[in-house]
């Protein structure tokens, strides 16, 4: 019985990707020393994160684990394959939406930068900014 529960515990790591799927964008930048770099916006764009659960995933994970956890035969095998499969399908329901918006900016020394906000950026392509170690502002 042991061998398995630990077959459920194994399967249920190994199918949890199945259950739901997430994508991820960031970006990165270093701080610099006391000056200001002037710029142009040259677009600003919308990123949507989205996570969608996979009800079917889960179902079918739940119902291998609960039928494994019932005793692999019989009445318990189904009664656990059932469960599994309400279990599994519910916890892998729903879905989430995080919006992130990338201010892109052309320097006048060249460089090309990008700056997110987690609302709608005060910023439209063509305002002339200025950064400087606090920040990106309007020039």
């Amino acid at each position: 019985m042991k061998t398995f529960r630990r077959i459920a515990l194994f399967l249920l790591v190994a199918m949890m990707p199945a259950c739901a799927t997430t994508t991820t964008t960031s970006s990165e930048w270093e701080g610099q020393s006391e000056w200001v770099r002037y710029g142009t916006v040259t677009n600003v764009r919308e990123v949507i994160q989205r996570r969608e659960g996979n009800p079917a995933g889960g179902a079918l994970a739940g119902a291998i684990i609960g039928s494994i956890l019932g005793g692999g035969r019989g009445p318990g095998a189904l009664v656990g394959a059932a469960g599994g499969a309400a279990v599994g399908a519910a916890a892998s329901s729903g879905s989430s939406e995080r919006r992130s918006y990338e201010v892109w900016v052309r320097f006048q020394d060249g460089g090309y930068q990008a700056f997110v906000y987690a609302s709608y950026p005060p910023f439209r392509p063509g305002d002339p900014v200025a950064l400087t170690p606090h920040g990106l502002y309007h020039a």
